[in-house]
């Protein structure tokens, strides 16, 4: 059975959004978007919730756009041939090859690692604190960006307990970006 594996880019003083709420600062290089496109391969599936899922929605018409670079046209088309699961209750739908959760999570998680073999992603800070609360997050995986935001989302909202980790990959890019890879203790 895989993995829940929580993915997301940051900033190094640990936002995944700017005060703005934009992403802008984190506007991965070529390097860093095939590494990307090489996690996202190896994920069985994706796990959003609502804000997330709209974000990466984009993704469904990327490949389509002729101004789209090559490794952005293959995240497109990696990322819409996943599925996804979308836990939301306030989404009435979701798009193609997407199941929208509703109920108890642990048992959604439960259910998903069961149905989908390898590793699942899991994305957005809201997410993965409700996943982190009930010990449902094996790994994290952060990719640190060169940038200071000053504010916005960060990337774990507070724990009301401590969560022991150890290191077991490292990988720096020519950006001066860091990606850290992180296994529950």
């Amino acid at each position: 059975m895989g993995h829940i594996v929580y993915l997301m880019n940051l900033s190094l003083d640990g936002f995944i959004e700017g005060p703005d709420g934009s992403f802008a600062w984190g506007r991965p290089d070529e390097e860093l978007h095939q590494f990307f496109n090489q996690q996202a391969q190896d994920f069985s599936a994706f796990l959003y919730g609502r804000r997330m899922y709209e974000v990466m929605s984009v993704w469904q018409t990327v490949d389509t756009e002729p101004s789209a670079s090559g490794f952005m046209a293959e995240f497109a088309r990696i990322w819409k041939s996943k599925p996804k699961a979308v836990f939301s209750t306030t989404l009435e739908k979701v798009s193609e090859n997407c199941l929208l959760v509703r109920g108890d999570i642990a048992a959604e998680v439960a259910r998903l690692k069961q149905e989908h073999h390898g590793d699942l992603a899991v994305s957005g800070p809201g997410l993965a604190s409700a996943f982190a609360r009930l010990g449902l997050l094996d790994e994290y995986r952060q990719v640190l960006s060169p940038v200071l935001v000053g504010g916005g989302k960060p990337y774990f909202p507070q724990l009301d307990h401590l969560v022991p980790l150890r290191l077991k990959e490292t990988r720096t890019f020519q950006s001066g970006a860091l990606y850290l890879r992180y296994q529950r203790a």
